[in-house]
C-alpha cells in the first residue's frame, strides 16, 4: 500500500467512525482534503474504499484481540474485548461492516473482496487465543466459529436496536455458559 493511499484510508476511517459512510464519494473527498479522482484512482470507487476501510477496521480489531493478556481470567478478557467491539466510537463502522456484508453476499459490484476473510481471517487468531486459554483442541475450531458467530450476531443486534442492556445480557448469558463447560463439550 502506497503512503498515500495509507493516509486517505487512515483519514476515511476516522471520519466514517465520527461522520458514517451515507454520503457521496465527493463529499467524502471533500471532507478527507482530496478530490473524488484520487479516491478512485486509490480505491476504485466508493464502495471499494468502503470495503478497504471495513477490511481495515477488522485488521485493526483483530490486532486488539492478539494483544489481550492471556493472564486474565477467560470470561474477563472475553469481557475485555466485548467492550472494544461495543464501543460507541465504533458504531459507524459496525453498520458498515454490516452493510457491505450484505451487499458483498447480494453481488453488488466492488464489494466482492470484502467476503475474502470476513470469517477465516478471525478463526486463526481466535483459535490461537483459545488455546493460550487451555481450550483442548478437538473443542477450539467449533468454539472460535461460534464465538464469533454469537459475537457478530450480537453486534447486528446492537448496531439495529441500539439496546446496549440487552446486547450486553446476551453476551453474559453465553459466557457464563461457556464458563460452565456447556460450550466445551
Amino acid at each position: 500500500m502506497t503512503e498515500a493511499r495509507a493516509k486517505l484510508l487512515d483519514a476515511a476511517t476516522e471520519h466514517i467512525a465520527r461522520n458514517g459512510a451515507d454520503q457521496s464519494l465527493r463529499a467524502l473527498a471533500t471532507a478527507l482534503g482530496t478530490s473524488h479522482r484520487m479516491l478512485i484512482y486509490h480505491f476504485g470507487s466508493k464502495e471499494g474504499l468502503l470495503t478497504e476501510l471495513a477490511r481495515e477496521v477488522e485488521r485493526r480489531q483483530r490486532a486488539v484481540l492478539a494483544d489481550l493478556d492471556s493472564s486474565l481470567p477467560p470470561d474477563e478478557l472475553a469481557r475485555a474485548f466485548w467492550r472494544r467491539l461495543t464501543d460507541e466510537a465504533l458504531r459507524h463502522n459496525e453498520k458498515l461492516f454490516f452493510q457491505l456484508y450484505g451487499q458483498a453476499l447480494g453481488g453488488a459490484p466492488g464489494t466482492a473482496e470484502f467476503l475474502d476473510g470476513v470469517i477465516d481471517g478471525w478463526l486463526g487468531p481466535i483459535e490461537v487465543l483459545l488455546e493460550r486459554l487451555g481450550v483442548p483442541e478437538q473443542h477450539r475450531a467449533a468454539q472460535a466459529r461460534l464465538g464469533l458467530a454469537v459475537a457478530r450476531g450480537l453486534l447486528l443486534d446492537l448496531v439495529t436496536t441500539g439496546d446496549r442492556e440487552a446486547v450486553d445480557a446476551a453476551m453474559e448469558r453465553f459466557l457464563s455458559l461457556q464458563n460452565a463447560g456447556f460450550l466445551q463439550t
